[in-house]
């Protein structure tokens, strides 16, 4: 099918831009956002997916404020020319690599906001991630992450929060490609034992920001690692794409302390260190605040889990204090821990996102959560 996209000299294949490559079910393209008050009153999530071959369209924002983490989702019918725009959810991007708007709009679950997001660095290209079992890719997906501020407005139960610019900071990201997302098709395949160990950890200080992802297996074998130290834009013209931007430095020898909490697969405590080309250690230490579950804008939530079927359009929410997640229950797994961050000097603010599944003997896991 033509669309408007097909004006455009973007083309990969021989096929019509809308036609995926593929009829994989777990081809996916999602936005992903997060943002936080420097001192923690408060934190925000948000998402949206398309999923061209279940023909699904969803979204979900969320903001933890008073102890309470306050979530919105909406998930239906996706519109043939790729509209962000699903229930009271819309993302519309003013400028690409430097500015995104995300808005909900005024609905019954009484959730909204106007907010915008302003890039502070270069976008990224993070390593492309695979993973191939039974000679199938269940995994195969490109991620660009970028740090940012945010401003804007969110109402939440009758709250108003004004969210400024020079105290709120952010990371975004946009990935595609092929991910489990919804109900996975039945095989013959013999069911392989589940294990997840996960680390992703962006960061601001006033000066620049810090990036860590890793995946590692049971025994520690590390399949994924990135580090980087992320130069600040020089002013707000400043290229965020191409041969002109200043390129991040690359760091190595990545070693983590993490201590988990008594019983629950969250942090205690946790610090970094890395190795520059020239000799010199950095270490930053993890101090948290709160726990973002990511059920609460989608990633495993018993109902509203991405790329999930809700017919034409369903809208709604929830409203869950902090204290009352269960730490054993599967959609609580996948967190962002709010922390404040200190390397030397520096003090800053970012998230330490933790995903764990199975045993890590490097941590001390057993069992499956």
């Amino acid at each position: 099918m033509i669309t408007p996209f097909d004006d455009f000299p973007i083309h990969q294949t021989g096929d019509p831009i809308v036609q995926t490559v593929s009829a994989d079910p777990n081809h996916y393209d999602r936005y992903f956002f997060n943002g936080c008050d420097r001192d923690g009153a408060f934190f925000i999530g948000g998402a949206m997916g398309h999923y061209p071959n279940r023909g699904v369209i969803d979204a979900a924002f969320s903001v933890v404020v008073d102890g309470v983490e306050h979530s919105i989702f909406a998930s239906g019918a996706m519109p043939l020319g790729r509209e962000t725009t699903i229930g009271p959810i819309s993302i519309s991007v003013p400028e690409p690599l430097k500015e995104i708007r995300f808005t909900v709009a005024p609905n019954d679950e009484d959730i909204s906001c106007d907010l915008l997001f302003r890039a502070r660095t270069a976008a990224i290209e993070e390593p492309k991630q695979t993973i191939v079992r039974n000679n199938v890719k269940i995994m195969d997906y490109t991620r660009l992450t970028q740090w940012g501020t945010w401003e804007g407005t969110i109402n939440v139960k009758g709250q108003v929060i004004e969210v400024k610019a020079e105290s709120t900071f952010g990371v975004r990201d946009r990935s595609w490609g092929v991910r489990g997302v919804g109900v996975q098709t039945p095989t013959n395949f013999t069911p392989g034992e589940m294990q997840i160990f996960w680390l992703w950890a962006p960061l601001h200080f006033d000066d620049m920001c810090t990036h860590l992802a890793m995946f590692e297996r049971a025994d520690g074998t590390r399949w994924m690692e990135s580090a980087l130290v992320v130069p600040i834009l020089e002013s707000p013209d400043a290229p965020t794409w191409g041969d002109d931007i200043v390129e991040p430095e690359e760091v190595s020898n990545i070693r983590y302390e993490l201590q988990w909490q008594k019983g629950r697969r969250e942090m205690e405590s946790a610090a970094i260190e890395v190795s520059h080309s020239d000799g010199t250690i950095d270490r930053i230490e993890f101090e948290p605040m709160y726990t973002f579950r990511m059920r609460g804008i989608g990633y495993m939530h018993p109902h509203w889990s991405h790329g999930s079927l809700h017919g034409p359009l369903e809208v709604g929410s929830e409203s869950i204090p902090l204290d009352e997640f269960n730490p054993q229950d599967p959609s609580c797994i996948h967190i962002q821990t709010l922390c404040k961050v200190r390397m030397g000097d520096r003090v800053g603010v970012g998230v330490l996102e933790q995903l764990s599944f199975g045993p890590h003997e490097p941590t001390g896991l057993t069992g499956m959560v």
